[in-house]
């Protein structure tokens, strides 16, 4: 746990230092596609002169002078697979959006889906030893959480103070400089497979590039497609990748919890290929034009040419109807939904103040999902594009780069965790702890 504290404590100085010089990748390891952007930071020096813990929403003097997308290789379920071929696709995207901004480019801040990522509610209380709450005693109060045992191999990626309780006074989100006598802190923290994250420090070492950060997808997906509102009043993110599915949930302007379904786009392609006997390729192809979820009755009527260049003429000249398509379509997406559904119930999600859900991410822009996601989520569910940013390409505003966004945002205004704070040795404890929304149902 301390290693880890450490080397968070160096990628932050890293981030810090790449923007003092002005310029740092962005870069979004997914299933589908890598995509990278090259961001510059005019006000640089200013960014980090923010007393306190810093809103999510808004942007930071940073523009995109270099973006590039790549299609993912080596990489399932938002895991690097093959290491040769993944280093052989963030090259490709590194060097063509540096290209793009004729800039050399040598700290990244990444993000990925999966690892299989679990939440936890933490809590901790001190005496004060001073009558004026300082930062050295936030890393007290910090360090007295219970830090519950996560299970050999895992390592933590986001450990965050959601809220601070002075006295009687609860709900604040920085109490530095104000007077009490008792501080009591609770923390989210979201922890994922070690191995995993260490094959993605390790491939971007051979990218020869410095990791001067590192974010969850479904962080930061949500940091970019729910609105200040949402992200106040309580709303869940659903970010429908390639490979996953991921979802989050914001409360009080910080994420509280954090999955991921194992399954996404890529799933119902594959059905689409199995069940219609095409390549991938076709398959995607006719997703992407034809696809759908509800079945009308014109869909029966309205036929769809396959296409192939088999050699076989009889076999590249079938047509299926459109309901066909949405009859294999469907399950799949039904699935991927249904699954969701149990993460929020397991996470309590009903009890929110506001239970708005948000879908974002490539695999969303199937027609008539929003209508087949009410039915079965039950709330109010809206499509959601990333936030605006200044510089970006026309063909990067889409839902499918509501994480690239997120983590540009999260890059140049990262909200406080753990290791920015001096955290006293004796810090590190080991106890089980509950799961990190009920404790919020307990607690708000």
């Amino acid at each position: 746990m301390k290693n880890l504290y450490e080397s968070q404590r160096s990628m932050r100085a890293l981030r810090k230092a790449a923007m003092q010089r002005g310029v740092v990748a962005i870069l979004d390891i997914g299933t589908s596609k890598v995509a990278c952007l090259v961001l510059r930071f005019d006000g640089a020096d200013r960014v980090d002169d923010v007393d306190g813990l810093r809103s999510l929403a808004g942007q930071s003097a940073f523009r995109v002078i270099g973006a590039a997308t790549t299609k993912s290789r080596g990489i399932r379920f938002g895991e690097i697979e093959a290491m040769q071929e993944a280093e052989r696709a963030i090259r490709t995207a590194v060097q063509a959006a540096q290209k793009m901004a004729d800039v050399r480019v040598d700290h990244v801040i990444a993000c990925f889906s999966g690892a299989r990522p679990r939440s936890y509610g933490l809590d901790g209380q001190i005496a004060l030893e001073t009558s004026v709450v300082s930062d050295n005693e936030i890393g007290r109060v910090l360090a007295a959480c219970d830090v519950p045992d996560i299970g050999s191999g895992r390592e933590v990626l986001h450990a965050q103070p959601v809220n601070f309780t002075l006295d009687h006074r609860t709900g604040l989100s920085d109490p530095r400089g104000q007077y009490g006598n008792t501080l009591s802190t609770d923390m989210h923290l979201l922890t994922v497979d070690g191995t995993m994250l260490q094959n993605l420090m390790y491939c971007l070492k051979r990218c020869d590039l410095e990791l001067a950060g590192v974010a969850s997808s479904a962080y930061v997906s949500g940091i970019s497609a729910l609105v200040e509102d949402e992200q106040e009043l309580g709303a869940a993110c659903l970010d429908m990748g390639g490979g996953t599915t991921s979802l989050s949930i914001f409360l009080k302007k910080h994420m509280i919890f954090a999955d991921c379904v194992r399954m996404g786009g890529d799933h119902v392609t594959s059905d689409i290929s199995m069940g219609l006997q095409v390549p991938l390729s076709t398959a995607e192809r006719i997703k992407t034009i034809y696809g759908g979820v509800v079945a009308t009755g014109m869909d029966d009527r309205e036929m769809i040419d396959i296409g192939g260049d088999s050699g076989d003429w009889e076999h590249d000249r079938r047509t299926v109807s459109r309901a066909e398509l949405i009859g294999i379509m469907r399950p799949r997406v039904e699935e991927i939904l249904e699954e969701a559904r149990s993460l929020l119930d397991a996470a309590g999600f009903d009890s929110l103040p506001s239970q708005k859900i948000v879908l974002t991410g490539g695999a969303s822009q199937i027609p008539g999902l929003d209508g087949l996601a009410s039915r079965i989520l039950g709330q109010q569910v809206r499509f959601g594009r990333p936030m605006r940013v200044y510089g970006l390409p026309q063909a990067a505003t889409g839902p499918a780069f509501a994480s690239t966004v997120g983590l540009s945002l999260y890059a140049a205004n990262p909200q406080d965790e753990w290791w920015d704070f001096e955290i006293p040795a004796e810090g590190y404890p080991a106890r089980s702890l509950r799961r990190a929304v009920k404790w919020f149902r307990d607690n708000w």
